[in-house]
């Protein structure tokens, strides 16, 4: 997987002093869409560099992105691909996977 569009942009946001989280996959478990190492950046209001697999694990990414640009502390986040009733995508993967969330740069 090709990292650098996510280096750059995270040069980006730090020379423009302007608020990021750094989504980084530490460890999975089972069938995952990416595996550890792999990197996204999120700049609420401005969009995602790379990605962590897509779907509801980028939503809820994006959602503690919010949380930590709030609270300038980073977190540990599990996010369960797995098939259940609550469930209204088919394409789960039956994995999990644990995401570092951190503040990039300038606080909200």
């Amino acid at each position: 997987m090709n990292e650098r569009p996510v280096l750059e942009a995270i040069l980006d946001a730090m020379r423009a002093a302007r608020p990021a989280v750094l989504a980084t996959v530490v460890r999975t478990r089972g069938s995952v869409p990416r595996h550890a190492g792999s990197r996204m950046l999120v700049e609420l209001g401005r969009g995602l560099v790379g990605t962590i697999g897509g779907g509801c694990g980028e939503a809820d990414v994006i959602a503690a992105a919010a949380e930590v640009l709030a609270s300038g502390r980073p977190r540990l986040i599990e996010v369960r691909l797995m098939d259940d009733v609550q469930s209204w995508s088919p394409a789960v993967c039956g994995g999990v996977m644990e995401i570092f969330v951190e503040p990039i740069g300038a606080r909200a």
